[in-house]
């Protein structure tokens, strides 16, 4: 699917994916055939080409000394920026017959557990290791993405069985997941009051279908309850970009 949209002529500078597509030879191959950057996760059991032979990727993160650990953001999330110890080293070839561009294992590690995640990171030209990060951090936001259309609009909770039925359930439940994803985006960005966080997907869904499921109450009501959880999902949210500040040297 991802080699049909490039070729249909989608524009897409990057492909990032996980284990699944990172263990895919024929993919990551026909991403560098058609010059197209990729950072696809891999397991700790993938071997890179190093300038000492093959080598786990496992093995290649104890190599590394301590100065090669940056500490980079992949993103903001909900609980503030995903903020890990990255590094990489530059390697001659990922996959067999690479052609022309530059190769990079990218390590990220977990500061207060330890546990790292390895990634196979290809692109014809050279780029910094906080452009990869970048690039590695979209794929939270693509699932992301999934999981609110899943919860909001109901993307996976259609009972057919043909092909018909289910993309036209899934046309649907897109495109109301792209309604409140753009009422969202076009609202303000900054609320009247300060201790409110903006408007989200999930509490414009909640206003939209208060009025048909619990029609008893009177407007005024429903925009104090509306306020109320927004007030309370700021003050979550301060806390926990407080509580990470702390946790990041």
């Amino acid at each position: 699917m991802r080699i049909d949209a490039l070729d249909a002529d989608v524009p897409a500078s990057w492909v990032t994916g996980d284990e699944v597509y990172g263990s895919d030879p024929k993919l990551a191959a026909a991403l560098r055939a058609r010059g197209t950057g990729y950072v696809l996760a891999v397991a700790c059991d993938h071997r890179f080409e190093a300038p000492t032979g093959r080598v786990r990727a496992d093995i290649l993160a104890k190599s590394l000394p301590k100065r090669a650990w940056q500490l980079l953001s992949a993103g903001d999330g909900a609980k503030g920026p995903r903020v890990y110890d990255w590094a990489w080293i530059e390697i001659g070839a990922d996959g067999d017959n690479p052609g022309p561009g530059h190769c990079w294992p990218v390590i990220r590690r977990i500061q207060h557990t330890g546990e790292l995640a390895y990634y196979r990171c290809w692109n014809r030209q050279p780029v910094s290791l906080a452009r990869l990060v970048k690039v590695a951090g979209r794929r939270w936001s693509t699932e992301e993405n999934f999981q609110s259309a899943k919860t909001l609009t109901g993307l996976d909770q259609h009972r057919v069985r043909g092909w018909r039925s289910w993309h036209r359930w899934t046309l649907l439940a897109m495109l109301a997941h792209a309604f409140l994803t753009v009422a969202a985006i076009t609202h303000p960005t900054e609320p009247a009051s300060t201790d409110l966080i903006t408007l989200t997907r999930n509490e414009i869904r909640h206003l939209l279908t208060t009025p048909v499921l619990t029609p008893i109450h009177n407007p005024g009501y429903r925009m104090r309850w509306s306020h109320w959880r927004r007030r309370h999902q700021y003050r979550a949210r301060r806390s926990h970009y407080q509580r990470r500040s702390q946790l990041t040297p």
